[in-house]
């Protein structure tokens, strides 16, 4: 469900599967996690790659807002890279991508 791997002075940790009533809270606690690994490690950011994640549900939208409220409050900008269209629609109905920098792909958000 979530691996992680320093690159290009980023932390960056894929998420992978549903992210819904099941499996939020477990992307939950990788996020907290990673935010705490980054901040720790002195990196410039956390990229969350949704690249193979299929589906988010409200809880998942959850789970990501609880980790802004702990990346902001360490000091860890977040960016969300490569969503596939259905979750790309699901940030943008929801107004994510407005609260949080979503790249087209890893690359791009490193470089952002």
């Amino acid at each position: 469900m979530w691996t992680s791997e320093t690159r290009g002075g980023a932390l960056v940790g894929r998420a992978s599967g549903r992210i819904d009533e099941l499996h939020w809270e477990a992307f939950a606690e990788a996020l907290k996690t990673a935010v705490e690994t980054a901040r720790a490690g002195g990196l410039g950011r956390l990229v969350v790659d949704l690249s193979q994640v299929d589906y988010m549900s409200s809880r998942g939208l959850r789970a990501l807002t609880l980790g802004k409220r702990e990346a902001d409050g360490a000091g860890v900008p977040v960016v969300l890279a490569a969503p596939n269209e259905l979750v790309r629609e699901i940030l943008a109905i929801s107004r994510y991508d407005k609260i949080f920098a979503v790249a087209d792909t890893v690359d791009g958000a490193l470089e952002s």
